[in-house]
């Protein structure tokens, strides 16, 4: 397995590793429970390093990934985040991505870990089909040297400032500052996360990761800060409702289906995709991604049956208990016929069929700071 250059940290800390998608992670230290409920009320530190990075530079930089994404990044100011599918000719979904616009010259691409090789050799191949005479692009996976940590929870902003000589309350979320100091080192600071929470990223130089992360944990000791593994990293998007790739999206699954509509801007010039997406938006999209409460006994984990009256109707995305609110809860994508807020349905565990209603997504406020 792959290790972070936090490994030993992680080890030190009690950290319970387990093998995702071929790196070996913490999946929880004090327990799923405390790590989620101290980024829902102080701070929680998460080790994300396992994610891609991918630098795009050059004169036709935009252009290329206008070409790749179905959002518009026409009119971003310097310095902001967009969020966007990247979907293949059929409009199903490559990858979810974040770009990070330095200059309309200069762009960053986050990838999800398990997607990296992939995404890599899509941009790749894409490139080659994107060729023009005056063709300028560089592409250059710089994955393997940063690290990513993710500090989250409505005190993030408070136990940062104290290791950072940039604003960081002033920072608007999906924005970031290129270049600043934290904990003694050059980094890169964001602000969004994949908690509901009000939180920040920090890239830096993977040698540089050990003094940030003892340093964030320091400076948030009087908070109540914990680092944090991947199971409340996963239950705390669950409740905020945020796509999971292979899950909510992936190669079967449009972006329109998963709620996704808004990141679609069909009105930008051509895209990869754009014919497909037009095509179901305009037929109307068959299938459509809906929230669960489960009113009996079990857990509805991913790609659990649901049917109505007999009938299968659709299959769970993702499922968990929610710790905010104590419930067990579902994500399902289901025939739009059936997916209305309020509808009684079954969701077959172990062989039996448990009642859920359709209830209203997503199943924790978001708070960020905008």
């Amino acid at each position: 397995m792959k290790k972070t250059a936090l490994y030993d940290e992680h080890i030190a800390l009690g950290g319970k590793i387990v093998d995702f998608g071929g790196w070996a992670l913490p999946v929880q230290y004090s327990g799923i429970l405390a790590e989620h409920m101290a980024v829902r009320q102080a701070a929680g530190l998460f080790d994300v390093s396992h994610m891609g990075e991918i630098m795009i530079e050059g004169q036709e930089a935009e252009a290329f990934i206008q070409h790749l994404v179905t959002n518009n990044l026409a009119g971003a100011e310097d310095g902001r985040i967009i969020y966007s599918p990247m979907c293949y000719e059929n409009g199903t979904v490559v990858d979810d991505v974040l770009i990070y616009r330095y200059n309309g010259q200069k762009y960053l691409m986050v990838v999800n870990a398990a997607n990296t090789d992939k995404d890599w050799q899509w941009l790749q191949d894409k490139k080659d089909d994107f060729k023009k005479d005056d063709f300028t692009i560089g592409l250059k996976n710089i994955s393997d040297q940063i690290c990513q940590l993710a500090l989250q929870g409505p005190l993030s902003a408070q136990i940062l400032a104290k290791v950072s000589d940039v604003p960081v309350s002033e920072l608007r979320f999906y924005h970031f500052y290129p270049q600043a100091q934290v904990c003694g080192e050059t980094v890169l600071v964001s602000r969004s996360g994949y908690t509901g929470e009000d939180g920040f990223e920090i890239y830096a130089d993977a040698e540089a990761a050990v003094s940030i992360w003892r340093g964030l944990l320091a400076a948030g000791a009087d908070e109540g800060i914990l680092p944090c593994g991947l199971g409340a990293r996963d239950t705390l998007r669950f409740e905020a409702a945020l796509p999971l790739y292979g899950h909510e999206i992936s190669a079967e699954i449009l972006p329109l289906e998963a709620g996704l509509g808004k990141f679609v801007d069909l009105n930008k010039a051509d895209f990869i995709g754009k014919e497909a997406l037009h095509a179901a938006k305009t037929a109307g999209i068959m299938r459509k991604l809906v929230g669960l409460e489960i009113i009996g006994r079990g857990v509805a984990r991913e790609q659990y049956e649901v049917q109505k009256d007999g009938k299968t109707i659709g299959f769970v995305t993702s499922g968990s208990y929610a710790p905010s609110s104590q419930k067990n809860l579902a994500m399902a994508l289901l025939n739009i016929d059936y997916a209305k807020e309020g509808q009684t349905v079954d969701v077959i565990i172990r062989g039996n069929a448990v009642a859920a209603v359709i209830i209203p997504r997503p199943f924790h406020e978001k708070k960020y700071k905008k």
